[in-house]
This record gives structure tokens, sequence and C-alpha cells, in this order.
């Protein structure tokens, strides 16, 4: 039987050799990192390791890195009403585009009828201009834009969005955790204030994330109250292991970035060609600038989940969109955003791809891709 091949890397990631290492060699210590003794301050040692090769990679302070059990946590920790930068008033209200993660979606500690959502063109990038006309209808806003959509892959105008919400004296938090390991990115040169990260995005373990904080931030409340930990942001023993697989991966990810979506690109490009031949098929977002590892599509009369069994069947491992819908026979709230209706948002497909994705692996959804649009979608 030939191997399996995995194409849902936005999903998750396979765990990174590095990274399995270093959580194994966690596991072998005895100490709380809160505790003073020596054992208790190696194990702080391999927390704060990670904190500092983190911060490296995006460009922050190791103190202020936040390590959470998850994206998820990461992004309703910097949800919170009060925060404020070193000019300005705090924010009072939240601004998200409509294309976010359903952890942003749900507003984080803000009430909701506090929150507004930013439109998004038929591309999937966020309207700039919708935006601004928000931005200037109430009090200073907390604006919450992802750095690259999850299902699409669509890269979003963060920067630009940033120069708009600093001037009209609110923050910008970005959800970066698809992009990290695929584009650079770094917190000052987007100027974002707030930025989140997830380590199984990146071949780190499952359970553990990070918010991470520019310079200057106050109002910060933790989510978790109790003990000290993170500096009194959010309280709970560190997951040690899971901390130090989350530096490790990042390590990696940061020095292989560069040839590893050179690679990705290339095999995106033969992958979504390739798709497009056949059955009338069309990609999502393929006109703006996009991950290098990520195709979302769709055919006439394509219904995602028998497609996605379909490909199971073959061997190839795809989604119908974000993991955390799955099982959920509804429309992505994404492409409903950017316009399509229920019909063609039911029938997107999300390929994505990773660092040991082969040529032949492509070759093979391509194959099982032409099987099901012969026999799925025959008049």
């Amino acid at each position: 039987m030939p191997h399996r091949v995995y194409l849902d890397w936005n999903a998750t990631t396979p765990l990174r050799n590095e990274a399995r290492t270093a959580v194994l060699a966690a596991y072998d210590l005895i100490g709380n990192p809160s505790s003073v003794h020596a054992e208790g301050r190696e194990a702080r040692r391999l927390v704060e390791d990670a904190r500092a090769t983190l911060a490296a990679a995006v460009g922050a302070l190791p103190r202020n890195v936040v390590f959470t059990s998850a994206g998820t946590e990461a992004n309703a920790l910097a949800l919170s009403p009060g925060l404020k930068g070193a000019s300005g008033g705090p924010v009072e209200r939240l601004l998200v585009s409509a294309i976010e993660h359903a952890s942003v979606l749900a507003g984080g500690r803000f009430p909701a009828d506090r929150i507004d959502r930013i439109r998004v063109t038929r591309s999937g990038v966020v309207d700039l201009d919708h935006l601004k006309a928000l931005l200037s209808g109430g009090p200073p806003a907390l604006v919450s834009i992802m750095a690259a959509n999850n299902e699409t892959g669509a890269l979003q105008p963060v920067a630009e969005a940033a120069g708009m919400v600093h001037e009209a004296g609110g923050l910008l938090h970005v959800d970066a955790i698809q992009a990290l390991g695929k584009i650079a990115f770094n917190i000052n040169a987007v100027g974002a204030d707030l930025a989140t990260f997830s380590a199984h995005k990146i071949g780190g373990p499952k359970g553990v994330g990070a918010l991470v904080v520019a310079e200057g931030i106050a109002g910060l409340e933790p989510v978790l109250r109790g003990g000290g930990q993170e500096l009194n942001r959010r309280a709970g023993t560190e997951n040690v292991a899971g901390i130090a697989g989350f530096g490790a991966a990042a390590k990696v990810a940061l020095q292989t970035l560069r040839e590893d979506a050179e690679r990705m690109a290339t095999l995106r490009n033969h992958l979504e060609n390739g798709i497009r031949a056949i059955a009338g098929a069309s990609a999502f977002a393929a006109d703006v600038k996009r991950l290098p590892n990520t195709v979302l599509f769709t055919a006439p009369g394509l219904k995602a989940e028998t497609a996605v069994i379909g490909f199971d069947l073959e061997g190839i491992a795809v989604s119908s969109g974000s993991a955390c819908s799955s099982g959920k026979v509804q429309a992505s709230h994404v492409l409903s955003a950017m316009g399509y209706d229920t019909t063609v948002a039911q029938g997107a497909v999300r390929l994505s791809l990773g660092w040991s994705t082969e040529p032949d692996d492509i070759n093979r959804a391509l194959e099982a891709w032409r099987k099901l649009g012969n026999t799925l979608l025959r008049a």
C-alpha cells in the first residue's frame, strides 16, 4: 500500500524532530519552574530559553512573551478592554475582520454591543476603507486583523491597517498563527501592538501558544488568575515540555523559512494549476498575495464533505476549510464574508502543504482529484 499523503498542514503539522527531542528532554526534569532550588531553576531555564527564541523570531523582547495553552487562549487574552499604549486612552471597543478565526470572532472579554466587524473584499482581503470609517465612528478601538487567513491563505494588509489604527488612537492585534514559519513576520515591522502564535502550526507540540506584546502596552488583564506565573499575566504552572518544544520548532522554522517557502510555492503552483485543469475548478483568493502553501478550491456542483471523504479513501488528507469547523455541515464564514453564496461556500476544499511535502505527494493528489472530478461531478 502506498503511504498516505498529508495535505492539511494549516490544521496542524507533524512534530519536528528537534521539537520532539526538546519535549522528551524536558519530561525528564523534575522541578517546577517557579521553584528556587536547582531542579526548579533547570526547568525555568528551558522556559526562558524558549521565550528568548520566540521573541527573537518575531522581533520582540523576551519579557513581552506570554505562554498560553493554545492560540485560542492567546487570542482571548489579547482581546482585553482597557489596553492602552504609551499615548492615548484605553481601548473601549473591538473591531475584527469578518474572516478571523472563531476565537477572535468570539470577541474575548469585550461585550457584544462593543464589537463591530470589518468587511473584506471578494478576494478575501480586509477593506481598509471600511476600517477607516469604523475607526472614525467612536472611542479608541482594539482592531484585530489576522496576518494570513487559514482557509484561503490570503495575506492581510496589517502594516497599512496599523498606521490607520494608531492614527485613530487605537491598538492593533494580529493573529499571526498561520503566518509564522511560512512568511517573514516581525511585530515591529508590521506595527502590531499584540500578536498571537501557536506551536503546533510550526512543528511544535499541540497545547501551547503565545501572546507577544509590543513594548509599552499596558492594561493587559489575565484570563486565568491564581499564581504569579508569566509575570502575573497568565496563572498556572507552565507547560515546560510544550514550551521547550515550541522554542525548538520556532528556531528551526525560522532557519529554513526562505527555502521552505520557495519550495512550497513551487509545489503549490503546480498543484493549483493541475486542479484548475479538471472539472472547471477554480481557486479562491488567487488574485492576491497568499501563503506559499495554501490552495482553497471548488468546482461546480462539488460538495466539500463528499470530496474530503473521497480524497481520504484515496489516501490523501485534506480539509473542507478550517479544522475548527470540521464536522459542521455549514458554509465557511470566510467565503460567506467574501460574498460567495452558500452553495459555493459549502463546496470549498482546502489543501495545504508543509516542509516535507514532496512532488510525488502533489502528483498523487492531482490523480485523486482527476478520479473525483470524473465521478462526483459527472452530469
